[in-house]
């Protein structure tokens, strides 16, 4: 192909040098002869170009991928695998069975995620080092060339994978590890908040900032607030008393508040268009109907929030899901708003996941202290008139004695729960 191309060119200099030759124009000949010469320079610049691989410019380096794959599996997969099941939950931050249900859900999902061999006839990366590279990237939040030397697989394709493997989880999982409480789900929520002393509670809502690295300098100004002064996205999450969370409306700019969050999340809107199941439930005689989160004090006095009861027997405290996953505790460091959206929702999906699957396990929840993945998160700019519409309707606390009585209800109530618990423990 390059004798080709060489002679061609060659033709091409003699047919440029016969019509300079022949020419009467001065100014013709001076556009031939540049010609000419810029032909003559970039034949002379392709041929002392080094050229490796199918790219120009571009170095293959060869990893041994089936080699990879075997440590690998040999490691952690086999019948005998060098290392312990504790090992492979700190390190994945999982079960090797829930991992296992991960890895063949994905691969059957995605065509992406299975082995297969390439033009010339040796096999790639199977599913098993794909996914364990885009697992290592969400869990330890390294860089995606961090496990190049041990999985065998380049930057790119680690970053292809993690892309690839968060949407899946969000197609394979989402509607069943990331929905609103049904029937079931509030009662069990109910009765479990009754033995804790929380009549009536269902879980706890707050917000998350998250640094955005490479934010583009334009959005700055849009997405950084005076108490961050970081470029950040929110999250806005509602978590059980088992971490299980419930809620997740994440994207909006940092320079937000709680408030300002609350006013275009949709966690109210099947309340207010009839279509919760039944709340109900007594305290020191007085019923209710309405369940309420656990808050701080930036949120409105509606009776869906219990604030803190400043001077008070006690006071909340959000008790946020652990970061099982370390990429959410660093900067991120993605470029797209849609990348992040969808490494933050299959994260939520995983962590939901691992609850379950450890629930009845009695393991500890913090993974870096031992030794030895709901709707749509969608992003909205503007206000949500049917929000606003139910909170003028049902929500907001036109009498404050409603409030005030239900505060003053559990601090009685919370009173006796306490002595019942010491004479228990006594």
């Amino acid at each position: 192909m390059s004798q080709n191309h060489t002679d061609s060119s060659s033709d091409m200099t003699d047919e440029l040098w016969h019509t300079i030759i022949n020419s009467d124009s001065d100014e013709e000949l001076q556009m031939l002869c540049r010609a000419a010469l810029e032909e003559e320079s970039e034949n002379l610049r392709r041929r002392t170009r080094v050229h490796r691989g199918s790219i120009q410019g571009h170095a293959v380096i060869h990893r041994g991928r089936i080699s990879g794959h075997h440590r690998l599996y040999n490691d952690y997969f086999s019948e005998n695998p060098i290392y312990t099941p504790s090992q492979f939950r700190r390190r994945f931050r999982m079960r090797k069975p829930l991992f296992l249900r991960i890895v063949n859900a994905v691969e059957a999902h995605d065509p992406y995620f299975q082995q297969k061999r390439n033009c010339a006839g040796s096999l790639g990366l199977s599913a098993l080092q794909k996914v364990t590279a885009a697992v290592r990237m969400l869990a330890y939040g390294v860089a995606a060339d961090a496990d190049d030397d041990y999985v065998r697989i380049a930057e790119s394709t680690s970053i292809e994978s993690l892309k690839k493997f968060v949407q899946a989880i969000i197609d394979v999982f989402g509607n069943e590890y990331l929905r609103t409480p049904n029937s079931a789900d509030i009662c069990r929520l109910l009765s479990e908040g009754e033995r804790r002393g929380f009549p009536g509670m269902l879980g706890s809502i707050d917000c998350k900032h998250w640094k955005w690295k490479n934010c583009p300098v334009a959005w700055k100004g849009m997405y950084a607030r005076g108490d961050h002064r970081e470029p950040s996205l929110i999250l806005e999450a509602v978590a059980s008393y088992d971490l299980w969370i419930w809620h997740a409306f994440f994207g909006l700019p940092g320079s937000h508040n709680d408030i300002n969050v609350l006013d275009r999340s949709p966690i109210f809107t099947d309340l207010g268009e009839g279509r919760t199941p039944p709340t109900n439930y007594s305290i020191n005689g007085h019923e209710y109907t309405t369940g309420y989160y656990l808050a701080d004090g930036i949120y409105p006095s509606w009776a869906t929030f219990l604030k803190s009861l400043q001077g008070r027997m006690w006071s909340v405290r959000l008790e946020c899901y652990r970061h099982v996953f370390s990429i959410v505790r660093g900067p991120a460091r993605f470029w797209y708003r849609q990348t992040l959206q969808h490494i933050m929702k299959a994260c939520i999906i995983m962590h939901n996941m691992i609850i379950e699957d450890e629930r009845d396990q009695s393991l500890p929840p913090n993974y870096d202290a031992r030794e030895g993945e709901c709707s749509d998160l969608s992003v909205s700019r503007d206000h949500n008139a049917e929000f606003q519409d139910f909170i003028q309707n049902h929500l907001r606390i036109r009498d404050k004695r409603t409030h005030s009585q239900l505060q003053a209800d559990l601090v009685e109530h919370l009173w006796h729960f306490q002595g019942r618990y010491e004479e228990a423990c006594d």
